[in-house]
């Protein structure tokens, strides 16, 4: 393996995960005394001790795999050359993280870099903006509840600090999956100036609020490319409307201010079928990706009760004008673009967003 120049790890935690949390009364089954893991450990550290050409190294949700050691493996002129590197697992104990700031500094030609977001501080931020490294080209940041409840946002990047890394990475963008993240904690981590081309909330338990959609729009108006919703709640009632007691939808804004927005995927929001033809309307064929699941549409009364137009078809009818090309809304959430298990979506679409440099 001395000449591996790709290393990429995916843990599939979905067959352990209940309700965001790992039993670790199940690890402990598999591996009472942890004699296992720790040999695994050993091997992935000889791996990269022994690397000779590595590149890229992907490590996402490997149990523990990882350690916050296992990259002082790497040797100097590796770490030096190194132009992928990425960390991801939001189940270690306490404020562990799995690299600092310090072992930062080694890798001074990373084009592109993915980390759980309440490890990338400002000190690493900081690290990346000096002269001597290399203009990081991607990064995406995975911001999860559970990480937030152990970590804490105290130490990440202020605004002067994303200033200071976009001037030496003037063509920087970002990607953030958001899982579960509380509307207050989403408003203190948008700073005005990330250069944030794509995110994605992905909710059980906490919704997004109109307020952080608004900000989104106003913010990142020149950057915003992906924008994703998804609300797997399981409260059938009815979905939350992001609308509610506004005069503007903000969806609709978002599709209006932010003019390079090509996805857009909504699920488990009311999408009010005026709204989603204004959408249509408003980006046009540019709008590469529109996605609504069928239960999140709404209409309205007046469009009710119009006994000459069926509602539906003529939703499908205008919105499909205003995108020039035939659209329908999705009939089954599972047929989603981005229906999967929202850490292996994050994993797959950070790697693609990665290579896309």
């Amino acid at each position: 393996h001395r000449n591996l120049q790709k290393l990429s790890l995916f843990g599939d935690i979905s067959i352990l995960q209940q309700h965001g949390s790992i039993s670790n009364t199940y690890l402990g089954k598999v591996d009472p005394d942890g004699k296992k893991i720790k040999q695994i450990q050993q091997l992935f550290e000889e791996i990269l001790g022994n690397s000779r050409q590595l590149k890229w190294l992907s490590c996402g949700f490997m149990l523990q795999i990882v350690t916050p050691t296992s990259l002082s493996s790497l040797s100097n002129p590796i770490a030096n050359t190194m132009e992928h590197l990425s960390l991801l697992d939001n189940h270690i104990p306490g404020n562990t993280t799995l690299i600092t700031a310090v072992e930062l500094e080694r890798f001074v030609n990373l084009r592109s870099l993915a980390l759980d977001f309440c490890d990338f501080t400002a000190e690493m931020a900081k690290v990346l903006a000096d002269s001597n490294h290399v203009p990081l080209h991607r990064l995406s940041l995975l911001v999860h509840s559970v990480s937030i409840m152990h970590k804490s946002l105290d130490s990440m990047p202020e605004d002067e600090n994303w200033k200071a890394l976009t001037r030496n990475s003037t063509n920087l963008r970002v990607y953030i999956m958001a899982f579960d993240v509380k509307s207050d904690d989403m408003l203190r981590i948008l700073k005005p100036s990330i250069p944030l081309e794509r995110i994605h909330f992905d909710s059980y338990i906490t919704c997004v609020s109109g307020a952080v959609v608004d900000l989104i729009s106003r913010q990142y108006d020149k950057f915003l490319t992906h924008f994703i919703l998804m609300n797997d709640v399981i409260d059938m009632s009815g979905f939350p409307d992001l609308s509610d007691n506004r005069n503007e939808d903000p969806l609709v804004l978002l599709a209006w201010r932010c003019t390079r927005l090509s996805l857009l995927a909504v699920h488990g929001y009311t999408v009010w079928a005026h709204n989603l033809i204004a959408i249509a309307r408003l980006r046009g064929s540019d709008l590469k990706v529109l996605e609504v699941t069928e239960e999140s549409i709404d209409f309205d009364q007046g469009e009710l009760a119009d006994q000459d137009v069926d509602p539906v078809h003529n939703l499908i009818e205008q919105v499909s004008l205003g995108l020039g090309r035939p659209w329908h809304a999705v009939m089954d959430i599972e047929l989603l673009s981005v229906f999967t298990e929202p850490t292996r979506h994050f994993y797959r679409e950070m790697q693609s967003f990665s290579e896309g440099i």
